[in-house]
Order: C-alpha cells, then structure tokens, then sequence
C-alpha cells in the first residue's frame, strides 16, 4: 500500500502513545494532533486527545492553564515539544538564539514548556526540519531542561524525538538520543550529516514501521475530516481531504 510522509509520521507516534489515556497537543501541530486522534478512534474512545485550539477535541475552558492544572495533577500521559533549537541532551531552546541581551533570533517563547517537561511522562519532541540550524551540539538558552539530578522530583522528561528524516528515542540513564529507524529513502550518513549532536546507533539501523493499512483508511478518512476542523489546509493539501 501506498503512503504519504505524514501518513508514516502520524502512525508512527500513534504507536508510542499505546497505553495513554489522556493525551494532550499543543497548537500549531497537526500531525501530532492527528495521531492522538487516531489513537482515540481506535481505542474506541478509551484514550482521550485534547487539542488546544479545536472547538471539539478540547474539554479546556481557559486553555493552557487548565493543561497545566491537569499535568500536575499526573491527568496527562503524553505532550509534544518542539524547539527552535534542540541538542543531544534533550535540552530546548524556545527563547533565543545568540549573545543576550541583543540576540540574533527570537523566538515565539517558552510558555509552559518546562513545566509540562517535568510533569508528564511522555513527552515526545517533534520537529520536521531536520537540519544543524535546529539540531545543535548545545543550545544557546535553556528554555526546558532535557534531563535533572537525581534528587529532583521529575516524572516527565523527554520520549523520543520525530523529525523528517528519523526517528530517536531517548535514553534517559545516558542522557542521549539513539536512532531508533530511518525514513524511507533515508541513509545514516545523511542524518549524520543534518546533525548537530552526537548520538547513538546500532549496528544494523533500520526503517520506521510502515503504516498498518487500515489507519492509513482512517486517517484518510475519519482522522482528516476530525483533525481539518483545526488545520483545514493540512487536512486538505497533506492528508487529502475534501469535505
């Protein structure tokens, strides 16, 4: 069967959410929020995805505070995190780049970024650029920690890290990210070449599972017509829906 990118990215995260009740997505991110549909509609409603910015997949009044509410309240298994920068420790970087107080480049900021970092227990990192811009050897700020001292209470931290090229998961005891499976079409040598930290490997690295079938029916179907009523021109010029 024939599969999109997005097709692969979204059934590959929707695996690393097996066993999560409450998932909760942040804005600006339609894959991830497509594969918490997705595991919603195939546990038959036994997991739950909050989307902020959806009128419909959103139980929040006030939004991100009363995510915050809920994640310190250990109510939220799984969250997504990007950066503008992220290194090899799991460190990111949402504020800056360069010297402050004059930096280079800003960005949009960190918001709850470290106290959802701490909090839940799977956070997965998700970003699709895949290049020595964003994946550096260290990050210029630390706008949320990739790991703490073992005698700071931290139940969350990061899970792996998705990009348009691979996929890592983290080592929580080596503080590293091992690459876990390549994209199609993909070489070892090419993610090594886009970036900027050191990481492990096996010997023999393989690729990301194909999708199953019938989730790409879904996803083609359910998912995009569920995921379009928040980003109506992803579902429509990546997922192919036309409703």
């Amino acid at each position: 069967m024939e599969y999109t990118r997005e097709e692969l990215l979204i059934c590959a995260i929707a695996r690393m959410l097996d066993g999560c009740r409450n998932i909760a997505v942040g804005t600006a991110s339609p894959i991830p929020g497509s594969a918490a549909l997705l595991v919603q509609a195939i546990s038959n409603g036994a997991a739950k995805a909050s989307i902020l910015g959806s009128n419909i997949h959103n139980p929040f009044n006030d939004g991100g505070p009363e995510l915050f509410d809920r994640a310190g309240q250990g109510r939220v298994d799984a969250f997504f995190l990007g950066g503008g920068q992220i290194d090899g420790e799991g460190n990111i970087n949402l504020v800056s780049t360069g010297h402050y107080p004059e930096p280079d480049t800003r960005f949009p900021g960190s918001f709850g970024s470290g106290y959802l970092y701490f909090t839940v227990p799977r956070v997965i990192l998700f970003r699709e650029e895949h290049s020595r811009r964003v994946f550096v050897k260290k990050v210029d700020f630390i706008s949320a920690p990739g790991w703490s001292p073992p005698d700071v209470y931290r139940p969350g931290g990061p899970y792996a890290l998705i990009t348009s090229l691979c996929i890592f998961i983290y080592d929580k005891k080596r503080h590293r990210f091992r690459l876990d499976g390549l994209l199609p079409g993909v070489t070892l040598e090419e993610v090594h070449d886009n970036t900027g930290f050191d990481f492990d490997y096996p010997d023999h690295i393989g690729p990301v599972v194909p999708p199953e079938p019938d989730r790409v029916d879904l996803i083609r179907s359910r998912i995009a017509g569920e995921i379009a009523e928040t980003y109506p021109k992803f579902a429509r010029d990546r997922l192919g829906w036309n409703g």
